[in-house]
């Protein structure tokens, strides 16, 4: 996120000696993406970040994916997956859908998670349900419902849940950013964005904890499913001995009811409802809104075919007009693939005319190439789903 923040004790000059009270020298690291070459961040530790005092292999939960074969629209019903929270956001997650670019996790806990380091890129973690602190090496961010919580690569933290906590995970192996079509060249919100720095809540200051031999868990490149392994490093000192930090990278949170949505007199198509984009993939929110208002408008979205993407819709809240009749409902996920049409059940077209407002909260993401299924996904799945359109399945 290229808007400049400092927190903490840095010194005037970068790069320069800053020392405690008592005289001792920090240590500087730079966090910085694409090699030197785009954002970065200069942090100040009392520690040296490099050490380690032991390794182990941590053994990844289930990242094994099934292609969605044969190909058809799915129905899967987060809700369905756990019975309980007795578990941590982290490695409680279980994976949903997933390619090379992206992986979808949910996860219901309550215990708070190992610290943790994702080093094969961005997270950006929605909060379905629940409070919870978001502890990092940058300093603390208090979330709680509607929140996304942007995490850059290689971020330290771990959560900290208030009660039963419902997180939604968009794992990527890439950055995760504001779409480039709403920053300057220079990487400033502009003004037809739906949404702008003031609504975003960055750490507001340092984070310092004391201990020895702490476990970070680390996810990271490897030969592992999708590319991926995992290591437990155990580091001397406690990785949050930040005493101040400035640059352009760290972790945010930013709250959907903060997204101003684009509305026009007849159906806007859903780039409008952006939010967040990474590597070959895109993030949008439906929020509550004023729709149409062309007076032969039909406000429901027209059938469409996805023929360079796959799309998967969150639904999270409210009354969604288009998948009326089709089981769909709050937890629920639908898979709409590349290579088939869709759109709403046909009784939602006759159903939304005249409608002024639609009451409905739903995050997407898109794909651009597709998407298996993860063991969260194949479990959830209602099997029933593909057949709602023609309300007959095989055989029938």
């Amino acid at each position: 996120m290229a808007f400049y923040r400092q927190v903490g004790s840095v010194p005037p000059k970068r790069h320069t000696q800053h020392r405690s009270p008592e005289g001792a020298l920090y240590r500087e690291e730079l966090m910085g993406e694409e090699g030197f070459s785009s954002d970065s961040s200069l942090l100040y530790h009392s520690g040296v970040p490099s050490s380690l005092v032991d390794a182990r292999t941590w053994e990844l939960p289930d990242q094994s994916l099934v292609a969605n074969t044969p190909l058809v629209p799915r129905h899967l019903k987060l809700h369905d997956l756990f019975t309980d929270a007795a578990r941590d956001p982290v490695l409680g997650r279980r994976l949903v859908l997933g390619n090379a670019d992206v992986r979808i996790s949910y996860a219901v806990s309550s215990q708070t998670s190992p610290y943790y380091r994702n080093a094969t890129g961005d997270e950006c973690v929605y909060v379905e349900r629940g409070t919870a602190v978001v502890e990092t090496v940058f300093g603390a961010l208090s979330v709680g419902p509607g929140d996304y919580v942007v995490i850059p690569r290689a971020t330290t933290h771990r959560w900290v849940p208030d009660g039963e906590l419902r997180t939604y995970a968009v794992e990527a192996n890439s950055h995760i950013a504001p779409p480039k079509r709403y920053l300057s060249k220079y990487g400033q919100l502009l003004e037809h964005a739906p949404y702008c720095e003031r609504d975003l809540r960055g750490p507001a200051e340092p984070l310092l904890v004391e201990g020895t031999d702490v476990e970070v868990y680390v996810k990271h490149r490897g030969d592992g499913p999708v590319g991926l392994a995992g290591t437990v490093h155990v580091v001397p000192e406690h990785p949050f001995d930040v005493v101040g930090w400035d640059g352009c990278l760290y972790p945010y949170a930013f709250n959907i009811s903060d997204f101003e949505p684009i509305t026009g007199r007849v159906h806007q198509p859903p780039p409008v409802h952006q939010v967040f984009e990474g590597a070959n993939f895109v993030i949008c929110n439906f929020v509550p809104r004023k729709v149409d208002y062309h007076p032969l408008a039909i406000p429901v979205p027209y059938y469409h075919s996805n023929v360079d993407s796959d799309e998967v819709m969150f639904y999270v809240d409210g009354d969604y007009e288009a998948r009326k009749g089709s089981g769909i409902g709050k937890g629920s996920i639908t898979l709409h693939p590349g290579g088939h049409s869709h759109g709403p059940q046909p009784a939602a077209i006759e159903g939304s005319l005249g409608a002024e407002y639609f009451d409905e909260l739903a995050v997407m993401v898109d794909t651009f190439r597709p998407l298996g299924l993860g063991e969260g996904g194949r479990a959830s799945d209602d099997g029933k789903y593909a057949w709602t359109w023609s309300g007959r399945g095989p055989g029938a």
